[in-house]
């Protein structure tokens, strides 16, 4: 209750009481409410309101985001939510879809994420068998084309062959059937093909394609089977020809074209051995072009390898020995502030190798090049260019006693160095001062790789490379980081992380894209990716 102040009005200096229901508070036990809620109470009545802020907002996150963090914090659910897509695209009959959507790419990139869980095994069986089904009604219903495709696809889920072979058949008697021309015509066709093949026709292989549907058709069809193998000797024969002329990207073409028509031809392993050493030959022709210092011609030769063998390890390796010889010009230019002769050979080694260690660390020691001359001031008398190798070579010694061989930056023994190599690359105190921090380097790269840092395990081995680039074991070092790479990106692949193990695999593609397992972890994380559009 509250008083009222004197009005003037009634008994003079009365006060009157004024009840005020609006603050009035009835208890059950009779008791006069305390004047004011105790301490605890008060505090609990400001915070409440923020309470209820927060969870309101977490109610709205939860709605807005509540799929990408079910599957950050449970990894699971990821796999889970394939495997429910794949099971409605399979009901709905989307066996297969190039966007990634079909029930076969979401079995498979559930399969790639987590390789233990039978349900994307028993999936794809299923689709498999599904596509088979599939098959057979088009085949009755005429859809000759869709016929086949859902056939390859039943053969590429490894249906068993017996109900392959089954399906096949009926595909093939039902082909017969609805051939307009028949047999007959089909293989008019494919002989007048190979008679305008002859002898420098535009397309040798006109006739294979026409052939091998009459053989569909009619397996044991005689004709069809001796034109086939006219054919395929006139392809060779024109191979060897284009090796002869030293085009080997086209002899390997029209070679890898017959193996496709008949991997068993009498011909084709003389075929296939001529052009291995065709492409032996050329290899070692642009290693000593590489070594007598003509790099423009051993690239040609390199890149010619590669686009008839795109998997050769050593023609991709002569071509990274190319870049790193431009980007050990460029740290040289730089070295001696000629930042324009620099710069040219530096966007040579980038347009051959842009992902290459040795081209990032040229471009890095062109920058710190350019800072020290800004430091520095231009031009650098050689006294003052000779007081300031000095003072960075006993800051590298200091790094070292603390054990800072590449970090912080700038402040780390390995960028002292580097600095100073800059400034002198030829000096004697610089050169002692590189060879005794290559074994600390070495130790940094071990140990990190040792205990699964990676990321700092690569930049041991970069500072590695620059210090010894010749070093014969720097190979090894790529590629044990590249299979450190390849078990990382497994490892939170399962987890159900694609973009790591996206990030992984280039790194180790980078590194050594033939290192054991690269392949393999190349293929899950496209499947990952497919499955999860």
């Amino acid at each position: 209750m509250r008083e009222r102040e004197p009005d003037g009005e009634g008994q003079k200096g009365r006060i009157d009481p004024v009840l005020r229901w609006d603050e009035v508070e009835f208890r059950a036990d009779g008791r006069e409410p305390p004047e004011d809620p105790p301490p605890d109470w008060q505090e609990r009545r400001r915070i409440w309101p923020w309470a209820a802020l927060a969870l309101v907002a977490l109610a709205v996150a939860l709605a807005v985001f509540r799929q990408p963090l079910a599957e950050a914090l449970w990894p699971d659910t990821r796999v889970q939510r394939l495997l429910d897509d794949a099971e409605a695209a399979l009901k709905r009959g989307r066996l297969t879809a190039e966007d990634g959507s079909g029930a076969r790419e979401r079995f498979e990139a559930a399969q790639a994420l987590d390789s233990d869980r039978i349900e994307a095994r028993t999936g794809l069986v299923r689709v498999g068998y599904a596509a088979l089904q599939q098959a057979q009604a088009a085949t009755r219903e005429n859809r000759l084309e869709e016929a086949h495709q859902y056939l390859e696809l039943a053969r590429d889920l490894q249906v068993p062959r017996a109900n392959i072979n089954l399906a096949a058949e009926q595909l093939r008697t039902k082909e017969k059937e609805s051939q307009s021309g028949g047999v007959d015509a089909l293989l008019q066709q494919a002989q007048d093909a190979q008679a305008a093949a002859k002898p420098d026709g535009p397309d040798p292989a006109a006739a294979l394609p026409l052939y091998q549907r009459v053989l569909e058709l009619e397996s044991n069809q005689t004709e069809a089977l001796e034109g086939r193998e006219d054919a395929l000797s006139d392809l060779l024969k024109r191979a060897e020809e284009r090796l002869k002329a030293g085009d080997v990207t086209q002899a390997a073409e029209l070679i890898a074209q017959a193996r496709r028509f008949d991997a068993g031809h009498a011909d084709l392993p003389e075929a296939q051995a001529t052009l291995a050493s065709t492409l032996e030959q050329r290899r070692q022709q642009a290693d000593k072009d590489l070594r007598s210092g003509r790099r423009e011609e051993a690239l040609t030769g390199y890149q010619a390898v590669i686009e008839a063998k795109p998997d050769d390890a050593a023609a991709r390796q002569g071509i990274e020995r190319i870049a790193a010889a431009y980007a050990q010009d460029a740290s040289r230019k730089a070295a001696d502030f000629d930042f324009d002769q620099a710069r040219v050979a530096l966007d040579k080694a980038i347009a051959i190798a842009p992902q290459s260690p040795a081209v990032k660390e040229a471009e890095q020691h062109l920058s710190r090049a350019r800072q020290s001359q800004a430091r520095l001031g231009s031009p650098a008398s050689p006294h003052e260019r000779e007081r300031r190798v000095q003072t960075l070579l006993a800051e590298m010694a200091q790094a070292e006693e603390r054990g800072d061989w590449l970090s912080p930056p700038g402040e780390s023994a390995y960028d002292k160095l580097r600095a100073a190599q800059a400034l002198a690359p030829g000096n004697g105190a610089v050169r002692q001062a590189a060879a005794r921090l290559l074994p600390g380097v070495q130790r940094c790269f071990e140990d990190e790789l040792r205990d699964n840092r990676v990321r700092r395990a690569q930049a041991c081995q970069q500072a590695w490379q620059t210090l010894q680039p010749r070093d014969p074991r720097l190979a090894g070092t790529r590629r044990r980081l590249a299979e450190k790479w390849v078990a990382v990106g497994n490892e939170r692949l399962g987890a159900g992380d694609v973009n790591f193990a996206a990030n992984a695999l280039r790194e180790a593609q980078t590194l050594d894209a033939y290192a054991p397992g690269v392949a393999d972890f190349a293929v899950r994380v496209r499947t990952a990716q497919a499955g999860g559009n």
